[in-house]
């Protein structure tokens, strides 16, 4: 059972939070650049409208292993040297990227054993995106080969702003099956368990008979099994997170050994369970980056931003600003019907990302592929050119962003309010033989944030063993597994006089997916004075109502009232009269418990009593459709204000507009689909 030293999946310690990266003079503006797509003559029109757009940061060379090292040991590096120089004298700084998302057809040709492999025991073929196994020797070997001759040759060229490490790991490769992963996986257990018997202990494998004599007999989850053991499932989760996060630490090691610039790799962060554990791994980036594309057919597309953004945010640590690596112009290419923005939006969600704590704007990509996959993606020079209205956008999101220099390095004003989301928990909820298999972990969490971003409510979306103490108001939406340390964290909230409101399916589990018995919560049950002992999934089109009017539909519980008082209560079916909605006053605070998925209007409703209990109150008076956001810096502060609806909206507002570059006070009419940012006149204090 060993496995070698340079695919452990062994994660050490994170590095103490770094300073603020300052990418370029004010905030960041560009996107990914292949230039390698293109013919030479095109490079010099490129960075003419580079400059033209205010363009002062490229990603580059995403995925140009093989055309750089276009043989085993062959390398090609003059029109990358080219490229370098050639941004380099129109001032555009550079996030150069190792390249490994994409190994060349070469290596997978001679070793196409480094290709992922499915639980069904399906090698993935070459051709696809993070073609490789993060267990495999092989490919750690050429991979880490090519990033030292890279980190050689460019890891002290002035350009240079940050390293950038393949593209978006997991997106493509985010579980292997082979034999290796398997090694790897029984190596990985050996150190979270310590021995086998502590591996069945936790797992349980006394159900059905499957308890382990010999390390050997333990595989990933293989097959088309449709009831896999939880513990199991749930460790191989976190370990193909950190196998994955080994592979960048490896490439880290070997950029940092060549180059003093600060090195990241781009997450996709969002709503719902990620493909690994991004909050474990933002703590290992020099700048926690993000890759956000908005769903095209989403009524609610700038608050699914601002969910991603918050959680951001929230892994960031809310000390340090993050950076947008990736978003896009339009219409992207992997939906099912990849609609273009409509005017306004590219300006209007780039400052949001901005708003929320991001010290940049980047999109995928610069210039409109004409071949490949992704086509037909949108960018910021599209196919039309300079005669598009997505172009004129560009040029004029440049200029805003130019106008904001002196917002970099400020950070959002600390958030009384937080929603826990927590990645394993998600993996938990959405696999395995449970009492809803149709149930998705996103869908509780962004119910609490719309609610609370709807009545203009700051919230950082944080994980589960972030420090709570600032927070008046913890939400905990279908947290289904937890671990002693931070339901404990969870528990002092209505003790120290906070609010804590915790949903259906939260603490039913420990961290390795064993039911905590005595009623459910199990983690949460004494401090929320009820408790539940059935489950009454509900069937497709069932609804049950509630004694305020509104219906609730997938779930319902048998809550019992142990010290908690009853504020709704379920009024039809076999639960009527039961407890749905709780409230157990400790002190000064309150624990909250929520034994079904509201309605919109109940859980408006819902968070606005919390609110009002917790004491919070929006970031400033405003119409609905006007999105407000303050970020704060050493000298000012900056009020964001970004109108989403189609009406102009008026708010209060003392200060200067630095995009329209003209005082306003004390109110400003902020145009419908339009921005304003405000340097304040008065300078809003950090709490």
């Amino acid at each position: 059972m060993t496995v070698p030293e340079a695919v452990s999946a062994i994660i050490p310690e994170p590095d103490p939070a770094p300073p603020v990266v300052r990418l370029a003079e004010g905030l960041a503006y560009g996107g990914d650049y292949n230039p390698e797509q293109w013919a030479r003559e095109v490079w010099d029109e490129d960075v003419a409208l580079m400059r033209e757009a205010g363009v002062n940061l490229v990603t580059l060379g995403v995925f140009a292993w093989g055309t750089v090292e276009t043989a085993n040991g062959v390398r090609d590096w003059a029109w990358l040297d080219e490229a370098i120089e050639l941004l380099h004298r129109n001032g555009i700084g550079i996030d150069l990227a190792t390249p490994t998302a994409a190994p060349p057809s070469w290596l997978l040709a001679a070793h196409p054993e480094i290709a992922p492999v499915l639980a069904d025991g399906y090698r993935e073929p070459a051709g696809g995106r993070n073609a490789w196994c993060p267990a495999s020797p092989v490919y750690r070997r050429y991979a880490l080969r090519h990033v030292d001759a890279l980190a050689e040759r460019y890891g002290r060229h002035p350009a240079l702003r940050l390293w950038h490490v393949g593209n978006e790991l997991g997106g493509g490769n985010a579980r292997c099956h082979c034999e290796l992963s398997a090694a790897a996986f029984r190596e990985w257990l050996a150190h979270r368990h310590g021995s086998l018997q502590a591996v069945n202990e936790a797992w349980g494998t006394a159900q059905w008979g499957h308890r382990f004599g010999a390390w050997e007999e333990i595989a990933p989850p293989l097959g088309r099994h449709g009831a896999p053991n939880p513990g199991l499932y749930l460790d191989y989760e976190r370990y193909s997170s950190d196998a994955l996060l080994s592979h960048y630490l490896a490439e880290k090691a070997v950029l940092q050994a060549r180059s003093d610039v600060p090195v990241t790799t781009n997450l996709m962060v969002g709503a719902g369970a990620q493909v690994v554990d991004y909050a474990s791994w933002a703590k290992h980036t020099a700048v926690a980056a993000n890759d956000h594309y908005t769903l095209v057919d989403d009524p609610l597309r700038e608050q699914d931003l601002a969910f991603a953004a918050d959680r951001m945010r929230g892994i960031a640590e809310g000390r340090r600003p993050w950076l947008l690596m990736e978003s896009s112009t339009g219409g992207p290419s992997w939906q099912r019907r990849n609609r273009a923005k409509d005017p306004g939006e590219i300006a209007r969600h780039s400052l949001g990302h901005v708003a929320r704590g991001s010290d940049g704007v980047m999109f995928f990509q610069w210039r409109a592929s004409t071949a490949g996959a992704e086509q037909f993606h949108s960018a910021m020079l599209p196919h039309s050119g300079t005669r598009s209205r997505v172009w004129r956008e560009v040029v004029a999101l440049g200029a805003n962003l130019k106008a904001l220099k002196e917002v970099q390095g400020s950070v959002v004003e600390p958030a009384r309010a937080a929603i826990v989301a927590d990645d394993l928990a998600g993996w938990a909820l959405q696999h395995g033989l449970k009492p809803h298999r149709g149930l998705r972990y996103g869908r509780e969490l962004r119910t609490w944030h719309r609610a609370l971003w709807q009545r203009g409510i700051l919230c950082d979306v944080v994980p589960a063993d972030a420090d709570l103490d600032g927070y008046d108001l913890v939400v905990v939406p279908t947290m289904l597994v937890v671990d002693d340390a931070a339901a404990e964290r969870l528990r002092a909230v209505p003790a120290r006089g906070g609010t804590l409101a915790v949903t259906y399916l939260s603490g039913v589990c420990d961290r390795d997916g064993r039911v905590l018995t005595g009623g459910f919560p199990g983690a949460f049950r004494d401090v929320l004075g009820a408790w539940t002992d059935e489950f009454y999934p509900l069937q497709e089109r069932e609804r049950t109502d509630l004694d305020d009017g509104s219906d609730v539909e997938d779930w319902t519980e048998r809550v019992h009232l142990d010290g908690a008082e009853a504020v709704l209560r379920y009024a039809s079916g076999s639960l009527a009269g039961a407890p749905a909605v709780t409230r157990n006053g400790i002190g000064e605070g309150a624990a909250w418990y929520v034994s079904a998925p509201l309605a919109e209007a109940a859980v408006d409703a819902l968070a606005g009593r919390l609110a009002a209990e917790a004491g919070l109150e929006p970031v400033v008076d405003a119409p609905p459709g006007l999105e407000a956001v303050r970020r704060v810096g050493p000298e000012h502060s900056y009020l964001f204000l970004l109108n989403h609806a189609d009406t102009d909206a008026t708010v209060a507002a003392d200060g200067h507009d630095l995009l329209a570059d003209a005082a306003v006070g004390p109110e400003t009419t902020v145009p419908a689909g339009g921005a304003r940012v405000v340097r304040e006149a008065v300078r809003r204090a950090r709490e």
